[in-house]
């Protein structure tokens, strides 16, 4: 049996949050409601501006590792921190949550640890401004291929996908994952950072890995064509698995012959934040516990669903319990 269930790398990314007001971003500068990527200076500057701060990990993959071991799964997790105050709590947050952190906080890094100054309006509205720093140096140097072997799936997070030497780790890692039996995916993150890899992309989707989860903007976008059906039956013929979220309808799941849609219930979203994240949590573990592509979409439907009711990207309640609810195990 594989020491790990899965393991994942990702950006490790500190989520700071604090409220604010409408008046306090016009202050500032900051853009409402979305995420905008700063420059270090600008970061240290709105860390020192934020009152009552709350730090807690986060990061997409991490995110998603943190859902799986709520579902009892055990898991590593495969990323960079620098060793300041950020680093240190970040490794030991994930340590805490049950989440190997196998890479060394880096000592005399050039780059502090990557943070994401979040401002919450009483509205809901969170206003984020994300400061990669270290983690998005991840490079091949930083995978373990002892634990990258022991994973029986590894997951891959889109985001480190847009530097060579994030490129050059996500192969090292799936082709260590492969020689150990095990499975490689990713989740392809972001359609502007698949525009800017198409290329590269294909080549990991064709050649290395068993597993793609994207949404539908992003599936359109590696396929460059607006008709969705076009882009997934492309992919179908290049990867064995192939998984499409669309914002509220039916998730389509494919995997060769087979072809299956899963309802989404919908709900009123308190905070959107991790939906994605815990998505392929629930996918992931349904596909960890048996075969059927239906059931192991209605997982991820139900983690989405719940992370999106109350505030965080992580799951607060007991979603196995949800899963039992539902028939599921």
């Amino acid at each position: 049996m594989s020491r790990y269930q899965v393991v994942g790398i990702g950006n490790a990314i500190v989520d700071v949050l604090s409220h604010s007001d409408d008046r306090f971003l016009d202050h500032m500068g900051i853009e409402k409601g979305i995420m905008q990527l700063i420059e270090r200076e600008r970061a240290e500057v709105l860390y020192a501006a934020m009152r009552e701060r709350v730090e807690a990990p986060g990061g997409s993959v991490a995110n998603t590792l943190a859902g799986l071991g709520n579902l009892g799964l055990t898991t590593a997790f495969i990323g960079r921190v620098r060793d300041d105050a950020l680093g240190r709590f970040y490794a030991a947050s994930m340590a805490a949550e049950g989440t190997d952190f196998v890479n060394a906080p880096v000592a005399g890094g050039e780059l502090p640890t990557s943070r994401s100054m979040i401002f919450v309006t009483e509205d809901g509205e969170r206003s984020m401004n994300t400061y990669l720093g270290i983690s998005a140096e991840l490079g091949p140097e930083d995978v373990d291929e002892t634990v990258a072997g022991a994973a029986e799936m590894l997951f891959l997070e889109g985001y480190l996908f847009d530097k060579n030497k994030g490129k050059e780790a996500f192969l090292k890692a799936a082709r260590s994952t492969h020689r150990g039996g095990g499975k490689a995916g990713i989740a392809l993150s972001d359609p502007f950072c698949v525009d800017r890899h198409r290329g590269d992309f294909l080549r990991l989707i064709r050649g290395e890995l068993d597993y793609v989860i994207g949404n539908a903007q992003e599936w359109s976008s590696l396929y460059q064509t607006e008709d969705l059906e076009a882009a997934l039956a492309q992919a179908r013929a290049e990867c064995p698995l192939v998984v499409c979220t669309r914002s509220g309808a039916d998730v389509v799941l494919i995997r060769g012959e087979e072809r299956v849609e899963v309802p989404v219930h919908r709900v009123v979203p308190v905070d959107a934040t991790g939906a994605g994240d815990q998505f392929a949590a629930g996918f992931l573990y349904g596909m960890m516990t048996g075969d059927d592509l239906y059931r192991a979409g209605r997982m991820g439907c139900i983690a989405a669903a719940e992370v999106i009711g109350h505030f965080g990207a992580r799951p607060e309640g007991d979603i196995q319990r949800l899963f039992r609810g539902q028939g599921l195990i």
